[in-house]
């Protein structure tokens, strides 16, 4: 059976999809619950991956192993850092690269050890589907200001960045090593890096929820609530009619 799993970081960020889930069926696996069934007529796994990045390598890895499901699609927020990457946007990622990885001088900084690659590429099909979900579902939101749709590279790593002097310290270097990022968070590299070492299509979507700077935490938890998860809800029915 091919099997949909949608993941996400927090409760608040799968909001609605729960609600609309048919025949679900939780099973508690790994510390985590996880709810099978339909959902717009796709066998689907919802599951919380939790804050970070060895939390959210766990749950793709139990989604792999013990669901056996086809793909992996992320939801979620995360914070604004390319030019022109403002609140309310929403980045489609190509690929990931962590930002707090450096094993220098054994390997270059940003390259995963033994891997010969900083970055981890989403599956180009499910990307380029989840693009027009995403196209398509900002546009039946009829938002007053229409949401800009990005979609290229965003850097993962164990920290909330919430400073706008660390924002663009990071930025800086993430440029220098060559990366010319969109987004931050905490999650998605790992997921790429696991469902790659499986062979597994992953493909991400992020609503941007703040600019990564002095005023993230003051955003960030009434976005996730009211914004994020009502563009989450609508871009996944659409990816999941597009299948």
């Amino acid at each position: 059976m091919i099997r949909t799993a949608i993941l996400s970081a927090l409760a608040e960020e799968q909001q609605g999809l729960l609600e609309l889930l048919q025949q679900p069926e939780k099973i508690s696996h790994a510390g985590r619950d996880f709810w099978q069934g339909r959902l717009h007529g796709q066998a689907v796994v919802l599951a919380l991956s939790r804050i970070g990045k060895v939390a959210a390598a766990t749950t793709a890895t139990a989604l792999i192993e013990r669901f056996e499901v086809s793909r992996i699609v992320f939801t979620g927020v995360a914070g604004g850092m390319g030019e022109g990457v403002q609140v309310g946007d929403v980045v489609v990622a190509t690929e990931f690269v962590q930002h707090d990885l450096d094993a220098s001088p054994l390997f270059p900084q940003y390259e995963v050890p033994l891997y010969g690659q900083s970055r981890f590429a989403c599956d180009a099909a499910l990307t380029a589907l989840l693009l027009e979900a995403s196209r398509v579902g900002l546009k039946s939101l009829a938002l007053p200001a229409a949401s800009l749709l990005h979609h290229g590279l965003i850097a993962s790593g164990d920290r909330f960045v919430s400073g706008a002097q660390e924002s663009q310290a990071l930025r800086s270097a993430l440029q220098v090593g060559g990366h010319e990022v969109l987004a931050v968070e905490m999650e998605g590299a790992a997921v790429a890096q696991v469902c790659f070492d499986y062979g597994l299509p992953f493909a991400a979507v992020r609503t941007i929820s703040d600019r990564a700077d002095d005023q993230a935490h003051v955003d960030f938890p009434l976005f996730v609530k009211e914004v994020a998860s009502r563009y989450a809800q609508v871009i996944t029915q659409h990816l999941l009619k597009s299948l």
